[in-house]
Parts: C-alpha cells; sequence; structure tokens
C-alpha cells in the first residue's frame, strides 16, 4: 500500500529531475531561448531562474488553496485530483512550441497538482502505517522523490543525442505513465481511519485499520485504535470546527508545532541539496566535466539508495538522532566542497581557462557524501514530523503552511541561484554552511522525538510541554508507573553547553 501512494514523491519531483538537464539541451535553447551577439541561443539567469522555480510557486498555491480537498473528500480522491492536474500542466509543458512563458505556465499548474500530492500522500501514509513502521513508511515518500530525481537524470541522459524536441518531449511524457499508476492505485488502498471516523464511517475505519495491520476488523487491537481515533475527534468536535486563527493556539501548543513545521521544511531547502540537484549538470561543467549529464546520474544514484537507509534509520535511531547526525555530516562536507571550490579549482583564477581536475574530483567526491548525509536525515524526517505533529482537526491546514514554506524557499533557491553563483561562485556554498549550523542548534533546543507513538500521544506529549532534548525518555500516559514525573520532563536546570555535550 505504501509503495504506490508514495508514487506520489515520484510524480512530485521527476520535473526536478529533468529541468536543469533540459536547460542544457540544443532544443529547449533554440526554442525558449535567446540569442546572443554572436548568435548563440541562451537561457538568460531570470528566464532560466523562472523556468526552474515556478514550479515551486505552483507547489505553493496548491498547499495552500487546495490542501483541504483530502479533509473534504478523502486522502485517495484528493491523490487522484491532483494527479489530472499534473496531467493538465504536463499537456501544456508538451503542447509548447516557441513560447518559454506557456512552458512555464505548464509548470506552474503541475505545480499546483504536486501541492495537493504533497500534503495528501505523507498524510495517508502516516494515517494507515502502524506506529512502529511509521517513520519508515512515510520516509518511502522520499524514497520515490529520489527515485524520480534519478530517472530524471537518466531521461535526460538518454535523450541528449537527439536534435530535436525529442530530447525534453519525451522525459515530460514518461510522466503520463506515473501518474496513470497512482490513479488506479488509489483504488487499492484503504482510505484513512481518522477521515472514515470523523465522517462518521466507524465500521469502514475499523476495516481500514485491520486491512493495514492484516488482521481481522473484529481484533480486540483493531477496536482500541479506532476508539482511541473516536475518543480523539469527539474531543476536537467538542472544541469546535477549525479555522486559521487555531494554528496561533498556545494553550494546545498548536502554534509552536506550525512554527517547527515552517522551521523544519524551510531549513531542508537551505540544506543546499536542490542546489545541487536543479544545477548538477551545470555545476560540474564549472568543474572542468563537459558530460555533466553523466556527474548528475551518479547524484541521482547516490541519493536514491541512501535513502533505503534512511528506512533504516528512521524508526531505528529516531527522528532527532538523524537529524542531529545529518546536519553536522553535510556541515563538514560543505565546508571541504566550498573551501576547494574557492581556493583550488581554478589554479589561474576563474577567467584563466584553467581548472584543476584533482580539486573537481574532490569536490565531486564531498558532493556525494553531502548526498548520503541529506538522504539519510533531512531529505525524509522533516515530512515524517510533520505528518505525525498535528492533531487532526487542524492537520491540513499545519502541514500546508509547511509545504508552503518548503516551496518558497525551494523557489528563491531555484530563481536567484543562477545569479548568486555568477556573482559569488563557490562562496555560496558558505551560505549553505552558515544555515546548516543554526538547524543543528534548532533542532536541538526545539524538535522533539516522536518515534515510537502513536499519533494521539504525540499530541499529549506537544501539549504537556516536554523539553525537546528530553522527549525520548517520555512515556505515554497509558504506560506510565504511579512514580513518573511529568514536571520534570518539562523542567531542566542543566546548563545549555551540558545539554549539547553532556550524555
Amino acid at each position: 500500500m505504501c509503495v504506490m501512494v508514495r508514487f506520489g514523491g515520484y510524480i512530485s519531483v521527476g520535473s526536478s529531475g529533468t529541468i536543469g538537464g533540459f536547460e542544457s539541451h540544443t532544443d529547449f535553447l533554440a526554442r525558449f531561448g535567446s540569442t546572443s551577439g554572436s548568435g548563440k541561443r541562451y537561457l538568460s539567469k531570470v528566464r532560466t531562474g523562472l523556468l526552474t522555480s515556478m514550479f515551486n510557486i505552483g507547489q505553493a498555491i496548491g498547499c495552500f488553496f487546495l490542501g483541504r480537498l483530502g479533509d473534504m473528500y478523502g486522502r485517495r480522491i484528493a491523490i487522484i485530483v491532483a494527479s489530472i492536474i499534473f496531467v493538465v500542466g504536463t499537456v501544456i509543458q508538451i503542447a509548447s512550441v516557441k513560447a518559454w512563458y506557456q512552458y512555464m505556465i505548464g509548470r506552474i499548474v503541475a505545480g499546483l497538482g504536486c501541492g495537493i500530492i504533497a500534503i495528501s500522500s505523507p498524510m495517508l501514509i502516516s494515517e494507515v502505517s502502524p506506529k512502529h513502521l511509521r517513520g519508515a513508511m512515510v520516509s518511502c515518500y522520499q524514497l520515490m522523490i529520489t527515485m524520480g530525481i534519478f530517472l530524471g537524470y537518466c531521461a535526460n541522459y538518454g535523450t541528449k543525442r537527439y536534435d530535436d524536441s525529442t530530447q525534453w518531449r519525451v522525459p515530460l511524457g514518461l510522466q503520463f505513465a506515473w501518474c496513470l499508476f497512482l490513479v488506479g492505485a488509489m483504488l487499492f488502498v484503504p482510505e484513512s481511519p481518522r477521515f472514515l471516523i470523523e465522517k462518521g464511517r466507524y465500521e469502514d475505519a475499523k476495516r481500514s485499520i485491520a486491512e493495514s495491520n492484516k488482521v481481522s476488523p473484529d481484533d480486540p487491537a483493531v477496536i482500541m485504535e479506532a476508539d482511541e481515533i473516536q475518543a480523539a475527534i469527539d474531543k476536537e468536535r467538542a472544541e469546535g470546527e477549525a479555522t486559521w486563527g487555531d494554528l496561533l493556539d498556545t494553550q494546545h501548543k498548536i502554534l509552536p508545532r506550525v512554527i517547527n513545521g515552517i522551521m523544519l521544511l524551510a531549513l531542508q531547502q537551505l540544506t543546499g541539496a536542490n542546489y545541487f540537484f536543479y544545477y548538477g549538470t551545470l555545476i560540474f561543467k564549472a568543474v572542468g566535466l563537459e558530460d555533466g549529464y553523466e556527474t548528475a546520474i551518479v547524484f541521482g544514484v547516490v541519493n536514491f539508495f541512501s535513502t533505503f537507509v534512511a528506512l533504516y534509520l528512521v524508526d531505528r535511531f529516531g527522528r532527532r538522532t538523524c537529524l542531529l547526525w545529518g546536519a553536522a555530516g553535510m556541515t563538514c562536507c560543505m565546508v571541504v566542497f566550498a573551501s576547494v571550490g574557492v581556493t583550488r579549482l581554478w589554479p589561474k583564477g576563474k577567467n584563466g581557462g584553467v581548472t584543476s581536475q584533482g580539486a573537481g574530483n574532490c569536490m565531486i567526491c564531498f558532493s556525494c557524501f553531502f548526498i548520503f548525509c541529506f538522504a539519510v536525515s533531512w531529505a525524509p524526517v522533516p515530512f515524517v514530523i510533520i505528518s505525525e505533529s498535528f492533531p487532526l482537526k487542524v492537520k491540513a491546514k499545519g502541514m500546508a503552511l509547511a509545504t508552503v514554506s518548503n516551496q518558497m524557499w525551494n523557489f528563491c533557491i531555484g530563481f536567484f541561484t543562477p545569479f548568486i553563483t555568477g556573482a559569488i561562485n563557490f562562496y555560496y556554498g558558505y551560505v549553505f554552511l552558515g544555515c546548516l549550523v543554526f538547524a543543528w542548534f534548532y533542532v536541538f533546543f526545539f524538535v522533539p522525538e516522536t518515534k515510537g507513538l502513536v499519533l494521539e500521544d504525540v499530541n499529549v506529549m506537544w501539549e504537556e510541554g516536554v523539553l525537546p532534548w528530553k522527549s525520548a525518555a517520555w512515556v505515554p500516559p497509558s504506560e506510565r508507573s504511579a512514580d513518573y514525573d511529568v514536571a520534570a520532563m518539562a523542567n531542566d536546570d542543566t546548563p545549555a553547553w551540558k545539554k549539547m555535550f553532556g550524555k
């Protein structure tokens, strides 16, 4: 079931894996580029930024304005509608002949569909997964994202030898197959039991839980889980219909969760990973490799297979641990990547016409280490956390704001990177380095551990104000002994340096 739902992740970034290569294809440049004084076709920095990043604007709009389709009609229906919207956007792109802005509009429309998927797919997976597998199952969404990027690179490599629109129309057309698969898969996946109970369909919810856990609908564990969901929903109904103003609620710790989601998905982009994914082909031409497509495929392979490691780590060691070690690893890699690029790549200066092959190889090596660290930590884990953090009443709204934050930063990186790299080259890496250091401290002080908890217990942990660095030892109310000290979990007089570096 998870494999079928996670195809939404592939669709969400099929365009990310291809657009960087398209911008180097001769036919794409001939159709949508400008002509230089020497008669050469090229994409200006503005046009490159818009073609790359307007997809993210579409996603942000889809998240914010259409994200509640899953609450209104069900997660499965929302994913089907999103797939249809994505197909329409892809058709607009394929039909583009000369007008670059038509292609851009197609990317915006496709982004609308992906914005819905970005909320509905992780939400559905988190709500049908057993608690001890939920982290790995939601991470499978990210696994399919990495597969989309990898196959996008492969499609670019496979069509680069053509000299007509086959170069870019075939990779776009392949996305139809995945959309059809996703729509068909939704006919076999059970609906979210939380959605079903919210709509008064208690017996259907029991069947959904039973199917996900491979037991009978009358199994005591199924009835207990359904009753817990029912009690949580009844409590939320007693508090009234959710509004956007409810996201500012501090009494039930909703606002801190909203801020947490916004920050985590913003920092996911500010790690700098999409700097490599969007512009990988162009970056490696800068380090002296003429066939940047091959190196981009190496990136895709590392990213894809590293995500399998994340499926094990996220539920074995927890969300906080993965984020902290991931940020530390990426920081080390970015120091080397940026420093070598600044000091060793061009021995005679950028305009000297000579690049150091050794420096280029070193940068590629540490880029791969960076992608590995990202893929096992910051790529999947923020999606896991936001899918677990919010109570059902405000879940769609909270996830929408977090995803909008992600896509707006994604837009900024996609749009401004050509200008920034043109001005400061690999000094740009130091910007991401600073963000990674900040991300480590943010996770330590503000992100609690949610491993192994049912979604209703995650809500209780937030409401009790548990300190993030103590959250791994928190015990749900149903499992506490008589001497359990709730207040101790919300207070700590230990000096800050001991909190970070003590046992």
